[in-house]
């Protein structure tokens, strides 16, 4: 009896159950990307008080059973804050990182395919920003344009823009001379639809590990922008925000204003980072032999 063949989805399960189950670092990173997603969708709901209000509490009080992560100066719950600055940091990073894939993932696919001038220009143009310490250049694309959350996407895009750019690129130079795209170019197809329906489609997944390694590094980007008060504005609540506001009250005692926003902030970069090397074994069958 001939043996059933598993469609596309049902591959991708079998794999993914597979680097999940091998490797407990994996399950890990998807929970706390699971965590993430639920506190950014439905945080403001289950935050215990308001984020913005003043005196719930004793101000500088420490964790108790009330106040799970204390106040700060101003007496506001900062569990409260912790939980509400998720939607609003993840919100930024996946902005950011959208508009870098659609922008470098379509110009690296076509400097990667079309060659000639448009490699060049495009590869300038990623050498340009790749020019700059890409922190600093955001820091002075941000001062120059004013610390709105729209600016800090805009300059969180840009210097992602290399990567995806240089991914896209290689990965498309090496398909425009395979097998499938030259009997697609000889059944009449047009170079735009080469380019859209049998180029692109297959760069998706190293691009997709990209999207997950940038997303830790997007987060921590706004992060830092807020820390040095170039990224949202007081009183919003945000991680680098917070942490910024708590470094001051780390020599008198309070660690726990600083302390808990700043783990949070880590482990939502350490769980994009994981997030990314289990989605590279997923995408390639080499890494799981």
């Amino acid at each position: 009896m001939a043996e059933a063949v598993m469609s596309p989805w049902q591959k991708r399960w079998t794999a993914l159950r597979y680097v999940v189950g091998e490797n407990p670092l994996s399950l890990a990173a998807f929970l706390l990307f699971a965590t993430f997603v639920l506190l950014a969708l439905v945080g403001p709901w289950l935050a215990p008080f308001d984020a913005l209000t003043s005196n719930v509490g004793t101000p500088l009080a420490p964790p108790s059973l009330k106040y799970w992560f204390g106040t700060d100066a101003l007496g506001r719950d900062i569990l409260s804050r912790v939980v509400v600055a998720a939607r609003l940091d993840l919100g930024i990073a996946v902005a950011a990182v959208s508009i870098s894939v659609l922008i470098g993932g379509l110009a690296g696919a076509c400097a990667g395919f079309f060659g000639g001038w448009t490699d060049r220009i495009v590869g300038r143009l990623s050498d340009t920003i790749m020019a700059f310490p890409l922190f600093v250049l955001a820091m002075g694309i941000v001062a120059a344009m004013g610390n709105t959350v729209a600016n800090i996407v805009l300059a969180t895009a840009i210097i992602n823009l290399p990567f995806y750019i240089r991914v896209a690129r290689a990965e498309s130079g090496v398909l425009r001379n395979t097998g499938f795209v030259e009997a697609a170019r000889l059944a009449g197809n047009s170079e735009a639809r080469l380019l859209f329906y049998h180029i692109i489609p297959n760069i998706l997944p190293p691009m997709t590990v990209q999207v997950s390694l940038n997303m830790g590094w997007a987060i921590l980007n706004a992060a830092g922008l807020s820390f040095i008060g170039l990224g949202v504005r007081p009183p919003a609540a945000e991680w680098g925000i917070m942490v910024a506001e708590g470094a001051q009250y780390i020599v008198s005692g309070e660690w726990w204003i600083a302390l808990f926003p700043g783990a949070v902030l880590m482990l939502a970069v350490f769980c994009f980072n994981l997030l990314g090397d289990s989605l590279r074994d997923l995408v390639d069958p080499r890494r799981r032999t």
